[in-house]
């Protein structure tokens, strides 16, 4: 009876060693399984994290690269804009630059302002001559002989001319009174001095032209004298009124 009472126990003891590991088997399986599942799990949840960051990145890059574009077609713009309002303004200037100088001119040849620069100075002066034998009036210097030294330095580019002092204007008259004439109404006697502002070279190349205007006065008897001056000062046209 005590054998089989100890072999009772021991087979009992087994059986209980027997059911612990099956427990500790099935109990490792599941902790294994999970841990299997869990793992996949977040190691899903991680790629799907990353892909959708990386995702989120090329629609950023996507979006940066189309506002550069966008940027570089205002900048083009602006650009173009830029130099159409340069050359605008350029032509504007020059516009203005040109329109000063005409008026510039202008008052020259009015008179208006004075005039100072390099220029001519031509003398004439009545000829030698016997009154009782000769008729005096062909070695005076008449209108006709200013005038045409006048209108040749205006043609040839005088930005002024005064004779003996007085300013003339394109609208100036003379007048010839016997051994003196009239201009613009004050009486001014010979010789009568012509100056003129502007290119010395041409002034006075078109006054000596051969068959011109002093071989013309010299035919008529006037004593005719062409300086070339470094500078001039004429003064603004007299208001006499």
């Amino acid at each position: 009876m005590k054998l089989t009472k100890k072999a009772s126990n021991g087979n009992n003891q087994r059986g209980r060693y027997v059911l612990y590991a099956i427990v500790f088997l099935v109990l490792g399986f599941i902790f294994a399984f999970s841990y299997r599942t869990l793992g996949k799990d977040k190691s899903d949840a991680v790629h799907g994290a990353t892909s959708q960051q990386e995702e989120q990145y090329r629609e950023d890059l996507i979006s940066q690269k189309e506002r550069n574009k966008e940027l570089a077609d205002e900048i083009l713009q602006k650009q173009v804009e830029i130099r159409e309002f340069e050359k605008s303004f350029s032509e504007n200037e020059n516009n203005h630059a040109g329109l000063v100088n005409e008026a510039k001119d202008l008052r020259l040849l009015l008179g208006a302002i004075p005039a100072t620069g390099p220029g001519v100075k031509v003398t004439l002066s009545d000829g030698d001559y016997d009154p009782v034998e000769q008729n005096p009036n062909e070695y005076i210097v008449h209108e006709s002989h200013v005038l045409g030294v006048v209108n040749e330095l205006k043609i040839s580019g005088a930005q002024g001319i005064a004779i003996n002092g007085q300013r003339i204007s394109s609208n100036s008259y003379i007048k010839c009174t016997g051994p003196v004439i009239k201009i613009d109404g004050r009486t001014l006697p010979a010789p009568f001095v012509i100056e003129a502002v502007g290119d010395t070279e041409v002034l006075s190349a078109s006054l000596t032209l051969k068959g011109g205007m002093v071989d013309s006065l010299l035919h008529d008897n006037i004593v005719v004298g062409i300086e070339q001056l470094k500078e001039i000062r004429l003064p603004a046209l007299r208001n006499e009124s």
